[in-house]
């Protein structure tokens, strides 16, 4: 009989009937994100797997860390280990036009922050956008991107990106925007220093108290919303208000409808809405 143990999956650290539902109280308290039954086959694998890289035998162990050490530097790999990453280069499309026609009518200099920006390329999708709008936005094109996955941050600052990630990126862009690489970096692009100096790069938990201290004229937060219950949902929409200048706009992802949450914003356009 053939030795099939190379194929095997390490054991990992053990498992306890309440460990998911301890972790998806934790998740929900620390970040807001409602972590479903669906997942929990997932979610245990990967716990079981950070347990075991920290030298721990059980998960339960691993929860009662951070149960009892809210900086406990264990905290990074658990909220990284449930983050979604899926994104892509001007993404939901209709979005940037929306935003290049309220940059013009603007005529100044414009702050957009992306409060979800993932690895990075809708930031870069919104940098490529403004510095389109050329002298409409004179010389003040700040985009502030944050997200609470350290990883994905690390990755999104250094704007580095397989071709076939830019497929959605027009060809007079990749050219204007993009150095292409060579030797062992062949097959990747990274986006330009004048595109990478205007993006600002920071991790940031949504929940917490501490946002940017400056006003937006513009907010996207997409697909991001559908991962956190209503009540965080109204939460949220009232600290955007506070951080949106007047007239300002709010950019959310395609499946989510926020006109039953807030009476701060009125829907503009498809998922774009304005504040009152």
């Amino acid at each position: 009989m053939s030795d099939l143990s190379v194929f095997t999956m390490p054991a990992g650290a053990r498992l306890a009937p309440d460990d998911f539902q301890r972790a998806a109280q934790l998740l929900l308290r620390r970040t807001g994100i409602v972590l479903p039954l669906h997942k929990k086959e997932m979610a245990e694998r990967r716990l079981s797997i950070q347990a075991d890289h920290a030298g721990l035998d059980e998960v339960r162990a691993l929860l009662g860390m951070l149960e009892c050490d809210a900086q406990s530097p264990q905290w990074v790999a658990f909220i990284n280990a449930f983050t979604i990453n899926h994104t892509a280069f001007f993404r939901e499309a209709h979005h940037f036009e929306v935003l290049a026609q309220f940059a013009r009518s603007r005529r100044q200099s414009l702050k957009v922050w992306t409060c979800a920006c993932s690895t990075g390329e809708e930031a870069y999708s919104i940098a490529m956008t403004l510095r389109e709008c050329g002298s409409a936005l004179g010389s003040g094109v700040c985009v502030q991107a944050t997200d609470i996955d350290t990883n994905a941050v690390r990755q999104a600052e250094q704007g580095i990106y397989r071709l076939d990630r830019l497929t959605p990126v027009p060809s007079a862009y990749v050219h204007k925007y993009f150095q292409r690489g060579v030797g062992s970096r062949e097959g990747f692009a990274r986006t330009k220093p004048a595109l990478r100096e205007l993006i600002e790069f920071n991790t940031l938990n949504l929940l917490s108290p501490s946002w940017p201290q400056t006003r937006f004229d513009a907010i996207f937060c997409r697909n991001t919303m559908i991962y956190f219950d209503k009540s965080t949902q109204a939460r949220l929409l009232e600290r955007f208000a506070r951080v949106l200048k007047p007239g300002g706009l709010l950019f959310v992802g395609h499946s989510e409808n926020m006109t039953h949450l807030t009476t701060m914003f009125r829907l503009q356009g498809k998922t774009v809405y304005a504040l009152i």
